[in-house]
């Protein structure tokens, strides 16, 4: 056994202190830098300097990240990312690692959101809902819609604990979804029979809400989402595919009783029944064109009882009155 040797032992001492406080001070930037990201609520000129005589270095639009690197006076020296500078879709990059355009510079310092920002949250949320609401408008701001977007996700992104942050983040994915599902709609691809044979709306974002707030509403609703990937473009008057997404929207009721989007979902299923009346007729399937009327007929009667406050419930009573009348609901029949 070697001997120990006091000196050394003496020196090694100030090596791991200082190894310990390097690692302290390292572990507190990281965590300094954590909390001192946060976004913009307007739109704002990023400056090479911190005067407004500077050159523009380029513009952070609503809901842009900013990660804080110094401070001076009423202006704040950030790092903003901007996203891809040529893409098809550059207000949807989501996601930080994705983003490809970087800006260093100085912003004024109002207008800005950070995680210790008081009711940052809910400032975001509003924004967003601001945001959202322009863009329905029919002359609303350009962008309203990326606005809205990107401020849903920051929701989540600075504040991934806060009341609002499941439906925020279930908003974001809406809006993408639906911008998404027009572009997708709008191709020859979209009239294809069936759903294999045109290209699907990215899943991603409703998928991200179903792992980050399982169990919830939110979830739900992302889940009934994803069913628009499974539907057939057109039907070309064959059984096969309102059949099949019949099936597909009773088990979604099945699965998700309590969700918001259960009474939609059960009115698809019987109107899809009810189409069925018809194409079965016209394939010489009298037996199940029987059947269809039925299970229409029953899916209606489960949807005006269960669900009495939705809208869908009117519409199923419709449904029911053509349907129990012998009403064609499908195609060009006329009585």
């Amino acid at each position: 056994m070697l001997p120990s040797n006091p000196e050394t032992n003496t020196a090694v001492k100030p090596i791991t202190q200082l190894l310990l406080l390097t690692a302290l001070i390292v572990l507190g930037n990281s965590l300094l830098l954590a909390a001192d990201r946060g976004t913009l609520v307007r739109d704002a000129v990023i400056y090479l300097s911190p005067d407004t005589t500077s050159s523009k270095l380029g513009q952070a639009e609503r809901g842009r990240e900013l990660i804080l690197l110094d401070k001076s006076h009423n202006w704040l020296h950030v790092e903003a990312l901007l996203g891809f500078a040529q893409t098809p879709d550059a207000a949807f990059v989501l996601e930080d690692e994705d983003e490809g355009k970087t800006i260093s510079g100085w912003v004024l310092d109002t207008g800005v959101v950070w995680a210790s920002t008081p009711n940052g949250d809910r400032i975001l949320f509003g924004a967003a809902v601001d945001s959202e609401d322009e863009a329905s408008r029919r002359h609303g701001r350009r962008g309203a819609a990326q606005d809205a977007l990107r401020l849903y996700r920051r929701v989540y992104d600075i504040f991934p604990n806060a009341p609002l942050a499941g439906e925020a983040l279930y908003r974001a994915a809406d809006i993408k979804w639906q911008i998404d599902k027009s572009d997708m709609q709008s191709r020859p691809s979209a009239r294809e029979k069936e759903s294999y044979l045109r290209e699907g709306i990215d899943e991603q974002s409703m998928k991200r809400v179903m792992k980050k707030f399982p169990g919830t509403k939110w979830a739900e609703l992302a889940a009934f989402h994803l069913l628009d990937n499974k539907l057939c473009g057109d039907w070309q008057g064959s059984s096969k595919c309102p059949d099949k997404e019949a099936d597909m929207y009773e088990k979604y009721v099945k699965e998700h009783p309590e969700s918001p989007a259960a009474p939609e979902a059960l009115y698809n299923a019987a109107s899809r029944r009810a189409a069925l009346i018809e194409i079965y007729k016209t394939e010489e399937q009298p037996k199940k064109s029987d059947q269809s009327k039925n299970l229409a007929i029953s899916l209606a009667q489960q949807l005006v009882s269960k669900y009495p406050q939705s809208d869908w419930s009117s519409r199923g009573q419709t449904l029911l009155f053509l349907v129990q009348g012998g009403v064609p609901t499908y195609g060009n029949a006329m009585q």
